[in-house]
């Protein structure tokens, strides 16, 4: 969930955190104030009538991905879940220096996932160390535009967007109306946390990563209709033959990615969300998104009858978020995922997948937020003609806080 206002934004330990210019007078201000400590989160509970038969480990995640490969697969639909998952609590210090000013970082919500999906427990989100331009630990990815995801209250967001917190080592050498970013991230992660070897479709092989990914964004911002933002990714992914069968599928593949994004504010109280992603053998990057590698079947070639094969994806997101009045507030809009299908996959492997949403939600006190929202999710098969979807109902409820120790 992402919510209109600086507290929101400070509550999601992103923007408000990573966006300070740390340079000329503003690093001498921040020799001036004293170290503090922020404790912030919020507690939220869901209430959710699931009408699509998605898997019962992801009730509370509009997931198409999740949504049933073949008639029954999780039984049949029609089910109501009630959790506290989105909760979230988290530290954040700050200290002067003559480097500029220094951060930590460290919260967890209690959505499971891995080996935890479908449990209430503790999951990290951020935990990072960040002085002047630097920044080391589990963040927002440069390829990833947090300001992409709506004022929803469906969890895990819009299938089609770039959504990944991973660990990293990165420089931002601009900060203010433009941001400029480069780091080296983590290869293998994804963001449910799941093996990367259920990733890559062929068998009888070991995945090796022998250098990071590497990623980089440009933002161009600080303009009353709001910004642009580019981001572009590249990793290099090897897989070993373990010789347990009589052929070779040895092989490597590089993977990239493009990442155009905007927000644009249509008055003071609306702001159009749109985004569009292209590339291959990233949708581990992606917020919902299969594979990253294909099987291909290479028939010319005897001792290598088969061979991996980075995917295409194409990601689209376009909501709008309107804020009525100081007590109101809406969002509506849609987010779509297609992948290029190779011809060695299954004719059940995911080809496309469809989120839209539209809500309605009051704030009767400031850091207080609840209402309805109505979810819609699809999914279409590769080739086996399958299709399937359904509607979803959700009623949360949810109180930010936030204080701090210390400072000026």
């Amino acid at each position: 969930m992402r919510y209109l206002t600086l507290r929101a934004r400070l509550l999601l330990g992103a923007a408000a955190l990573l966006c300070t210019p740390l340079s000329g007078g503003q690093a001498q201000d921040s020799a001036k104030t004293k170290p503090s400590v922020t404790f912030y989160g919020f507690a939220m509970a869901d209430a959710i009538y699931d009408g699509t038969g998605i898997n019962g480990n992801w009730l509370d995640g509009a997931r198409p991905t999740r949504l049933p490969a073949f008639e029954n697969e999780f039984g049949k639909p029609g089910q109501f879940f009630l959790g506290v998952r989105q909760t979230r609590f988290g530290v954040s210090a700050h200290a002067p220096s003559k480097l500029g000013e220094a951060r930590v970082v460290f919260d967890f919500d209690l959505y499971g996932v891995g080996v935890d999906q479908g449990q209430t427990t503790f999951r990290l989100r951020h935990a990072y160390a960040e002085l002047g331009q630097f920044l080391m630990g589990q963040s927002e990815s440069p390829f990833m535009d947090l300001d992409i995801f709506p004022n929803s209250l469906d969890y895990w967001g819009p299938n089609g967007m770039v959504f990944f917190r991973n660990v990293q080592f990165r420089w931002t050498p601009i900060r203010g109306k433009e941001v400029l970013q480069f780091a080296l991230e983590r290869p293998g992660g994804s963001g449910d946390e799941g093996s990367y070897a259920d990733r890559i479709e062929l068998t009888d092989v070991a995945v090796r990563f022998p250098v990071p990914d590497l990623s980089a964004s440009y933002k161009w911002g600080g303009h009353d209709w709001g910004y642009i933002r580019l981001a572009g990714i590249v990793r290099y992914i090897k897989w070993d033959d373990l010789g347990l069968q009589p052929y070779d599928l040895a092989g490597d593949a590089v993977g990239w990615g493009l990442n155009l994004s905007s927000n644009v504010k249509t008055d003071p109280k609306g702001t159009l969300r749109l985004e569009v992603i292209y590339g291959a053998g990233v949708q581990n990057y992606m917020n919902d998104a299969p594979v990253d590698i294909g099987v291909q079947n290479n028939p010319s070639d005897p001792q290598k009858p088969i061979v991996g094969k980075a995917l295409p994806v194409l990601g689209l997101v376009a909501f709008y978020d309107r804020t009525w009045n100081e007590k109101w507030s809406s969002t509506i809009g849609g987010s779509m995922v297609n992948i290029g299908n190779s011809d060695g996959q299954l004719p059940s492997a995911y080809h496309q997948g469809w989120y839209s949403l539209v809500n309605l939600l009051f704030s009767p006190i400031p850091d207080m937020l609840f209402g309805p929202e109505v979810q819609y999710i699809h999914r279409q098969n590769f080739s086996d003609g399958w299709n399937t979807g359904g509607f979803r109902l959700q009623v949360s409820g949810k109180y930010n806080f936030s204080t701090t120790i210390g400072g000026k």
